[in-house]
């Protein structure tokens, strides 16, 4: 009962504090996300993995010692047929006996070291290789959580905003709406007027309602990449025009990439390095193997289970061996392996230049990206700044009796248009901005 409280409240406990409402501003996120994302710690664990298998690579070449204990009781025991003139009986006839006593033990150890194995010096390379590619995948993954991370964090505050705006200007239109229902009402306006506001006043709703929902799943899908439940309360503490601002980063973009720096090229120089050494290893396989061993043990033997009694007699052995195995003839076997393996590592030296001029691609697109989103994000808040200024101007003929309701509806349409263009585009920035980030291994802080 106790051990099942102690359970209980630890389960709780474990539950209360991964419900508590945590802060995060974009970096705390992406360092919290590096430990915690499932697929982050899956490919820590993969390095620990290599680590290990590693160290068993390295083993095989060092002494082992094997102990083994084997007992047999002969419920019937086999004999040998012999003439029996050959004990003293009548010639013609034959006689069974039985060797050996019913029961036997044998305790023994052996000893045994590897002296020489081709393929054995290529396993410790391959070891050393794997674990290289287990410590890349981790980099990748990490590069690509940190991306989801800010892709994510960027949604949740494009959402916010969004929200924040949509609920401004419902709360405008509703104060509009009020005061021209009362000039209508008086008979100064025309009713279409009013139903135009209210056109547009349903849309305002509909994406707000709409924006409401997106929130929720944003921050779900922020949680999920965080390796949180994902119903988990968070509050950001970056806000999107700030962020984007330290995003803007003049210099990071004119900045020269080598391809040589990026993951993707070096897990696949691995790969090709993986490759030489399958030809290695195939070659290794016509050279001879040495192995030594030393085995020694006692042995008793007796009619009863008489095995523990003290003055059982054990008669000890000894023996040394050394083994000696030459490859002389496989009828091509190996030839056609070694042959195998090389033409594998000729297609891992061409995936590695297509890699590279497919990194030199990605990288220039993705730059020209990020430089388009600035300049994007420049003109998109110019466009609002003139949006806003053309719905107010709007808005005053209108009630001033100069513009008619359609041309304030297209202003306000306008003017909202711009206010989300003007969001995505500062999301675009950072979005764009990790985008190179990840393909070129060049995180900018």
């Amino acid at each position: 009962m106790k051990n099942r409280l102690t359970i209980f409240f630890g389960l709780l406990l474990t539950t209360i504090s991964y419900s508590q409402e945590l802060n995060f501003s974009l970096q705390e996120a992406i360092d919290f996300a590096i430990e915690n994302n499932r697929a982050a710690k899956n490919a820590a664990r993969d390095i620990d993995a290599a680590y290990k298998q590693k160290w068993e690579t390295i083993a095989t070449g060092l002494p082992q010692v094997n102990a083994s204990v084997d007992y047999q009781d002969f419920i019937k025991q086999q004999v040998q047929v012999f003439p029996a003139s050959a004990f003293g009986g009548p010639e013609g006839e034959y006689t069974a006996v039985a060797f050996g006593l019913k029961q036997n033990i044998n305790a023994s150890a052996t000893l045994s070291q590897l002296i020489f194995d081709g393929s054995y010096l290529v396993g410790l390379q391959s070891a050393k290789v794997f674990l290289e590619i287990s410590k890349n995948a981790k980099i990748k993954t990490d590069l690509e959580v940190r991306k989801a991370v800010i892709n994510a964090y960027g949604n949740v505050l494009l959402a916010e905003e969004s929200t924040a705006i949509l609920e401004k200007n419902r709360a405008a239109l509703e104060q509009n709406l009020n005061e021209l229902t009362k000039i209508y009402e008086s008979g100064f306006e025309e009713e279409e007027s009013v139903e135009q506001l209210k056109i547009t006043l349903s849309s305002v709703e509909s994406s707000l309602n709409n924006t409401k929902r997106l929130k929720k799943v944003a921050y779900q899908m922020l949680n999920m990449n965080l390796g949180l439940p994902i119903d988990n309360p968070l509050v950001l503490t970056d806000n999107l025009e700030s962020l984007t601002a330290q995003q803007i980063d003049l210099n990071f973009l004119n900045s020269p990439f080598l391809v040589e720096n990026t993951i993707d090229y070096q897990i696949a120089a691995n790969d090709k390095t993986s490759k030489e050494l399958l030809v290695k290893l195939e070659k290794s396989k016509s050279l001879p193997t040495v192995n030594t061993y030393l085995n020694g043990g006692y042995v008793s033997f007796s009619d009863n289970f008489d095995f523990l009694d003290t003055n059982q007699k054990y008669y000890g052995f000894a023996v040394f061996g050394l083994s000696i195995k030459i490859p002389i003839l496989s009828s091509g076997m190996r030839s056609a392996s070694t042959q195998r393996a090389q033409i594998n590592l000729e297609k891992s030296k061409d995936d590695l230049t297509e890699t590279e001029q497919r990194l030199n691609l990605q990288i220039a697109t993705a730059r020209s990206d990020y430089q388009f989103a600035i300049e994007d994000y420049e003109n998109k808040k110019q466009n609002l700044n003139l949006a806003e200024r053309i719905e107010h101007k709007n808005q005053t003929k209108f009630f001033e009796g100069i513009a008619s309701s359609f041309e304030l509806r297209q202003a306000q349409i306008q003017l909202y248009t711009a206010q989300q263009e003007y969001l995505q585009a500062m999301l675009d920035v950072i979005n764009n901005k990790a985008a190179l980030e990840t393909i070129s291994n060049s995180i900018n802080n």
